[in-house]
Formats: C-alpha cells, structure tokens, sequence
C-alpha cells in the first residue's frame, strides 16, 4: 500500500510507525511543510492509559518516549495566598520537540520516508491512501471544507502558550486577583529544566491589564509579576511573532461532520480539537493513529475501512469532548467557584468536566459529591446519571446548531 502522511506531528509519524509495523512492504511517505526540528508549543501531557496503548502497539517507541518523561502525582492549587496540594493519578510530561524527535528516529529505522519542507496541498493520484495529520488549518480538509462539514467555534477567554525554568513537582494551578479580574496558570514540568506554563484569562481582564496592547516583552514582565509566587524567580519564555507581539490566542474548537472522503482520511487536530485544560490533545492524536491502523489491519483498503475508523473515533471521542466543553466552561465562569474554601475550590476544579456541576450550585455540588464518595449507591448514582447528562446535553446543542 502507498500512503502518503501530509505533516510530521505525533498523529502522523505515530501511524506511520503501526503500519510500517504492520506490513514493511508499505510504501510511506511523511511530508512535513516546516524544517526539521522546528515545532511549536514546549510540554505534552499524558497518562497512563496512554503509554499502556503505546506498549501494546510499539514497545520500542512507548519505552524510548517513558524514558524521556517526566511524572508527577500531586496537583497544586494556589488561590491568593493559600496553597492546596492533592494527590492524583500518575501524570507525564514530555518536550513536544523530544517526542516529535523520536517518533521520526522511530519511522526512519523502519523504513518510513520523511520529507520536511515539504507542502502538500493535494493528494498524489497514486497514493493508495492520503491522510491530512496537518493540523487544525489543515490545508487538504479545506480543499473539501463542506464535504467534511467542518466546523470552527471560537472560545470566550484569550490564553498564551509559555515556558519557563521553573520545574513544577506538581500539576500547578495559580490564580491571581487584579484589579480588572482573575487571570491564572496552569504550568507542569517536561524535563529536568524546563515545564509549560499556560496563562489564561477573561477578555475584559485581557484588555484591563492592558495585554491586548504591550509588546511580548512587556507581556512576559507583567505575568511575572502576577505569578510571583508559583515561579520562584523563575523566569517565563515566549515565541513571538515577528513584529515582537505577543501569541495571544482563542481557543478554538473543531469538529467535522465526516473524517474521510474517497482515499483522503482525517487524522488528529485536522479532525477535531479538545480544550488545551484537559490535556488530552496529544493522546487523542495518537490514539486516532492506533484506531486507524487497527481498521487498516482488519480491512485492508476496502471503503467499509475508513467509515469503521470514523465511527470508532467519533464514538471515543463523545464523552472527552463534553468533558472539554465543560472544563473550559468552568474557567470561562470562574466567579462562580473562586471564592468558596480552597479545598472545596480545588475539589471543584477537579470536577469541572460534570455536565452536571454548571446547573448546581457549587456548594450543594461539593456536598453531594463528597458524600456520594462515601456511599457505593450515590456513587452508581452519579456514574450513571453524568453520561446520559452529558449526551443529552450535547444532542440538545447539535439540534440547536442544526
């Protein structure tokens, strides 16, 4: 089979690794438009259900990726002056540029070509499969942009992807009270020198402290100020543009109708994003991979292939999305959480996937989560009542969107 991969993220090199695995006969090609080495964004984040799919899939490249992780157990949540720390699942972190550096040493060593520099804006006719891994501005998913259905939704708060020196030894949440707002970080280690430290904030808040106006450097002196307390001295490290402006963004969410059309097959960010607070964007990325190869395996090139993947993927996919929706959600009301007791804030903050907990107040949702988790039936209770919440909720926004 000849497959042609267009960009050279997790999701693409990742696949190319399973099907290569699968059949070295394949002919593969990963065409990638920016120089090699380049990339953007610092940390990923992962868990264990993740590497535990990368094992059974590629021990070699799960265990190369392991031992250039780092891992944390505790989360931190600073509110003012008031630190709470609670322990959590076992977490990863990862520099983006070390794991895109041995997914391509993995995909050469099995015979996988990689082009960087290299713009693909078409399908080569004599591909036997194309698949568009590139990215959320994906350029071969908008050559057919109505066919796929795709779909743009913009979020409410401004936000900016930051590094710093500072090591966090926990998954850390700061949250600082100005004069025109809260804004906050949520920062997590991925080496032994450096962590990601994503600063968030309300768009009157934004505009307040005046961000929408000061160049990067500025920016980055004001939210040192701000974060004082979490970065120790440490200082926070940007990627302007150009003209030395500061990458402010909106978070935006994108879905399609459909992932596939004749040969060309959607794969990761092209086909869908979930909101940076659930750290799930690398893993969806990947786990897409794994579900298309897997299909690929069972069915060969046959058309009921590519429907299988999406059907699988879509279906996955329903209760991380609503848990996205709902996290960024949480944020974008903040108010309505950030003055109750740290505790009761931070276990709060833990919740903010329920579909449930924006329709509650948040002190009788405090209550009866902390006593569902002493008694079994209340826990069933809320197991079973939160997903069909969830789904109805989102049937309910895919008619008022139809």
């Amino acid at each position: 089979m000849k497959v042609v991969c267009v960009g050279g993220g997790p999701a693409g090199l990742y696949l190319a690794i399973l099907l290569k695995l699968q059949n070295p006969s394949h002919d593969i090609t990963v065409h990638e438009r920016d120089p090699e080495g380049s990339t953007y964004g610092w940390g990923v984040t992962y868990w264990r259900g993740l590497l535990d799919k990368l094992r059974a899939n590629d021990p070699e490249s799960a265990y190369a990726v392991e031992a250039h992780s780092v891992r944390w157990r505790d989360g931190v949540a600073r509110v003012r002056d008031l630190t709470t720390r609670h322990r959590g699942d076992e977490g990863f972190g990862i520099g983006r540029h070390r794991l895109l550096e041995l997914l391509a040493a993995r995909a050469r060593s099995l015979g996988v070509r990689l082009q960087y520099e290299s713009e693909v804006t078409a399908g080569p006719e004599d591909a036997d499969l194309v698949v568009a891994a590139d990215g959320v501005h994906s350029t071969l998913r908008d050559r057919y942009r109505d066919h796929f259905g795709t779909r743009l939704t913009s979020g409410r708060n401004r936000y900016i992807w930051l590094g710093t020196t500072q090591v966090f030894d926990a998954f850390t949440f700061a949250f600082t009270e100005t004069g025109h707002g809260w804004i906050w970080c949520y920062g997590y280690g991925y080496s032994g020198t450096h962590s990601t430290c994503v600063v968030e904030c309300s768009p009157e808040t934004f505009t307040g402290l005046g961000l929408d106006r000061a160049s990067e450097a500025e920016g980055l002196a004001l939210l040192e100020e701000l974060f004082a307390g979490v970065l120790g001295g440490h200082p926070l490290i940007g990627r302007s543009a150009p003209d030395g402006s500061a990458q402010w963004l909106t978070f935006r969410t994108l879905t399609n109708r459909t992932w596939y059309r004749g040969n060309l097959v959607l794969l990761g960010d092209a086909a869908h994003t979930t909101h940076y607070s659930v750290g799930a964007g690398t893993t969806l990325a990947l786990e897409d991979a794994i579900c298309l190869a897997g299909v690929l395996r069972e069915h060969g090139r046959r058309p009921e292939a590519l429907a299988l993947y999406e059907r699988r993927r879509q279906t996955d996919l329903l209760s991380v999305q609503s848990a996205a929706r709902y996290s960024a959600q949480w944020y974008e009301n903040l108010p309505r959480y950030i003055d109750l007791p740290p505790d009761r804030m931070f276990a709060l903050l833990g919740q903010r996937h329920s579909p449930l907990l924006p329709y509650v107040p948040p002190q009788l949702y405090y209550r009866i989560d902390k006593a569902a988790g002493q008694l079994e039936v209340l826990r069933r209770l809320k197991r079973w009542l939160g997903p069909r919440a969830a789904r109805a909720l989102h049937a309910r926004s895919s008619g008022n969107r139809g």
